[in-house]
C-alpha cells in the first residue's frame, strides 16, 4: 500500500474523531421583562450570572422570565423560537465562525415584525438586546452559548482563545467541507 493513501486516511479518521469529540453548543435564548419594583422578585435561575451586569446595564431592580427556549447547535444552521404570551423571539443561526454564531433575530409582537436583525453571538459572552417598552418596564432579549460540558459542569469563568485549538478548528472545518 502506497504511503499517500494511508496518510490521507488517517487524516480523514483523525479529523472525524475529533469532529465527534467537539461538544455540540446549546444556545439559551430567553425573552425577559425588566422593571423597578419597591420589593423585587428573586433573580430567575438561569440569569443568577447575568444578574449583577443586567442591573448595571440598563438600572432595573426585577427581571422576569416571560418566555425561553433551548437548542442544541450541531451545524451552526438551526432555528428556533422563544415564545412569551404576546411576544416571540424567532432565532435563525446562519453559521459557525471560531468565536461564535451569526443570526438573524425577528422580535415578534402577536404577529408583527417589530424587530429583524442580524447580530453575532459570541461563546465567551452573552448577546443582550434591549427591546420595546413594556407597561413600566423594558423587553430585554437574552442569549447565552453553553456547551453540553457546561451545562452539566457550570465553569466559573470562559477561558481565552486557544489559537492553536482555532487554527486546528478551522483546518478541520476546511476538511469537512471538502468532503462533503
Amino acid at each position: 500500500m502506497q504511503p499517500r493513501p494511508l496518510l490521507l486516511a488517517g487524516l480523514l479518521i483523525f479529523a472525524i474523531s475529533i469532529a465527534s469529540v467537539n461538544a455540540a453548543h446549546v444556545v439559551w435564548s430567553g425573552l425577559v421583562i425588566a422593571e423597578n419594583v419597591p420589593q423585587p422578585a428573586a433573580i430567575p435561575p438561569e440569569l443568577t450570572k447575568l444578574e449583577q451586569t443586567l442591573k448595571d446595564l440598563f438600572g432595573y431592580n426585577q427581571f422576569e422570565l416571560i418566555g425561553q427556549s433551548s437548542k442544541t447547535l450541531k451545524t451552526g444552521q438551526e432555528d428556533w423560537l422563544a415564545n412569551s404570551k404576546y411576544f416571540g423571539l424567532h432565532v435563525d443561526a446562519r453559521g459557525e465562525s471560531d468565536a461564535g454564531y451569526t443570526l438573524n433575530l425577528k422580535l415578534y409582537k402577536e404577529k408583527d415584525i417589530l424587530l429583524e436583525t442580524d447580530a453575532n453571538l459570541s461563546r465567551s459572552s452573552p448577546l443582550v438586546i434591549k427591546g420595546p417598552q413594556v407597561g413600566s418596564g423594558q423587553l430585554l432579549l437574552v442569549l447565552v452559548v453553553k456547551d453540553d460540558e457546561q451545562a452539566v459542569h457550570p465553569r466559573r469563568h470562559a477561558e481565552p482563545a486557544n489559537p492553536i485549538r482555532s487554527g486546528f478548528n478551522r483546518l478541520r472545518r476546511a476538511i469537512r467541507n471538502t468532503f462533503r
